[in-house]
């Protein structure tokens, strides 16, 4: 429950604030403890929030229920795909995140600075289209940094 309020503050501090004519669109899994914290943070008028639940069988996947909580989504964009391709993603170049291995992290800010390194590498250095990273694509620099740079630049703050 507290990583859920956790992640919920992070999102709140880094996103606009959502108005009735300006709605904030969230998805999630049936965990009941988002639809808590949603509240908390946001008004429901502010807010399209739908859930998708995995139905199985024996283990097996066997449907997907989504669901409307409250606002109005377009009930067949309530999806969880783009979170869960990133949790793949993560899981593949981040051995800290494997499932039953030795490489799980004891301490949880190590496990943080692992997931920002990765971040920082995937946005800033990672090329993908035409030879251009997530933050070229997003305007935000105009070449690739390099891990020499990443490694040896000092920033100096104002």
């Amino acid at each position: 429950m507290n990583t859920c309020y956790e992640n919920m503050e992070k999102m709140f501090n880094r996103v606009d604030l959502p108005f009735p004519d300006y709605k904030i669109e969230i998805f999630s899994d049936g965990y009941e403890e988002y639809e808590k914290c949603l509240k908390e943070y946001y008004s429901e008028t502010c807010i399209n929030y739908g859930q998708i639940i995995k139905i199985r069988e024996n283990g097996k996947l066997i449907g997907k229920k989504r669901r409307i909580v409250f606002g109005d989504p377009d009930l067949d964009s309530i999806d969880t795909i783009n979170v869960e391709n990133s949790n793949g993603i993560f899981r593949e170049r981040i051995g800290r995140l494997v499932r039953k291995t030795k490489c799980y992290s004891k301490v949880k800010r190590k496990l943080e600075s692992a997931l920002e390194l990765f971040q920082f590498y995937w946005n800033f250095m990672n090329e993908f289209k035409d030879k251009k990273t997530p933050a070229m694509l997003e305007g935000l620099i105009n070449c690739p940094i390099s891990w020499q740079t990443f490694l040896y630049t000092t920033i100096k703050y104002a």
